[in-house]
């Protein structure tokens, strides 16, 4: 093993290869930047203060020759991954998923997210919609993955509702409120941006593939994350970030006291952007966090569109029959939340194992098992012959 592999210290054949393959390129440069930070297992936004500091100075492609010669302070397990960095390849990997790079500078890099609390390296951003156009007039509709029927039919109205009136939906496409917000854009036809919490070739969660490849059909998806990452709690926190950045208000529908909503409530207080909560039954845990903002006076109480709109500054906008805006209602609206996550993860065609639905939806197996069989008897779902489970034809009329 060579004293490089030991020490974590690239070789001068490294550090050659890592200079030549950033040369003076700027998005080059925040590629490599990226890639680093994340082989060091590092939020995006939260590398050590000496290293943003740096970046912030002298910028990414000076800060990057000086990290592959062993020059910046406080930089040794960052350098330690300068030799496993392939700008090439992950631009390769980046255009094969279907995405673009977009960094500061381009057309398509709205310049709030050049705010000191937010500012990403770079943006992976897959649609063919302008991030800049439609960040122009957006709201973010955020709220618990474990959502009640009432909340997901109040984030699908106001979700429909602004994406009616020309605004955008922001959201992180999440199961649950996240979800309902974007179905009530979709459903109108709207704008709508949906944030990940992965690398721009995986959806998480997996189960809302379609809703996120429906999002980029009639907007953008987007994801700071280097290609290739997966969702972990600790990105779900930052991406939170981007979400309350490019929205002009930030509307909470449920969420619990320790709700990673709230989160994305912060920041957008953080940023002097309106928040505003939905309330809901005193009974219900779920909304316990929207109260606690209400009594606080952190949040403005929000009941319809135009509430909401009226935080984000367009006040008197028509956003009368949000209902109607929905159109009629589809069979799977009936079905509850845990069901409909259920459903969301089958096709009609394979069958899945239960401990393979379990594992994703992250719930106890007797629990899944108990929902497939209450399932079953309506119709929503089959199981084939080899005890894996798909959809069924529904309940019958």
């Amino acid at each position: 093993m060579s004293r490089s592999e030991v020490a974590g210290i690239p070789t001068s054949a490294e550090v050659a290869r890592a200079h030549a393959m950033v040369g003076s390129n700027e998005r080059r440069a925040r590629v490599a930047w990226s890639r680093v930070l994340e082989l060091r297992r590092e939020r995006v936004s939260d590398a050590p203060h000496a290293l943003q500091s740096v970046l912030a100075e002298v910028g990414h492609v000076e800060a990057w020759h000086r990290l592959a010669d062993g020059d910046l302070p406080r930089s040794a397990s960052a350098r330690a991954h300068v030799a496993g960095v392939d700008v090439d390849g992950e631009l390769d990997r980046v255009e094969r998923s279907g995405a673009r790079v977009v960094i500061p500078g381009d057309a398509d890099w709205p310049e709030v997210l050049s705010h000191p609390l937010v500012s990403p390296h770079l943006l992976h951003v897959r649609g063919q919609g302008s991030l800049t156009d439609l960040s122009a007039r957006a709201v973010a509709i955020v709220g618990s993955r474990a959502s009640t029927g009432y909340g997901e039919a109040i984030a699908r109205e106001i979700g429909a509702g602004a994406a009616g009136r020309g605004w955008t939906v922001v959201s992180g496409a999440a199961f649950g409120i996240d979800a309902a917000a974007h179905q009530g854009a979709l459903a109108v036809h709207g704008p709508a941006i949906a944030v990940l919490p992965c690398g721009p070739d995986r959806v998480y969660p997996e189960g809302n593939r379609r809703l996120v490849d429906a999002v980029a059909e009639q907007g953008v998806v987007i994801t700071e994350l280097a290609i290739g990452t997966v969702g972990m709690r600790h990105r779900f926190l930052s991406r939170n970030r981007i979400i309350a950045a490019l929205s002009q208000a930030t509307l909470v529908v449920e969420a619990g006291l320790r709700s990673g909503s709230l989160n994305t409530a912060g920041w957008a207080e953080a940023m002097r952007r309106p928040v505003g909560v939905v309330p809901g039954p005193v009974t219900q845990m779920s909304s316990a966090g929207c109260h606690e903002w209400i009594q606080k006076h952190r949040g403005s109480l929000v009941t319809d569109t135009a509430d909401l709109l009226a935080l984000a500054g367009r006040v008197g906008e028509e956003v009368d029959q949000p209902v109607e805006l929905l159109g009629p209602a589809r069979d799977l609206d009936v079905l509850r939340p845990p069901h409909r996550r259920i459903h969301d993860l089958l096709s009609s065609r394979r069958g899945v194992p239960v401990g393979e639905l379990a594992v994703e939806l992250v719930v106890p197996l007797e629990e899944v098992l108990a929902d497939l069989a209450e399932m079953s008897l309506e119709g929503w779902v089959v199981q084939d012959d080899t005890g894996g489970w798909r959809r069924g034809p529904g309940p019958r009329r």
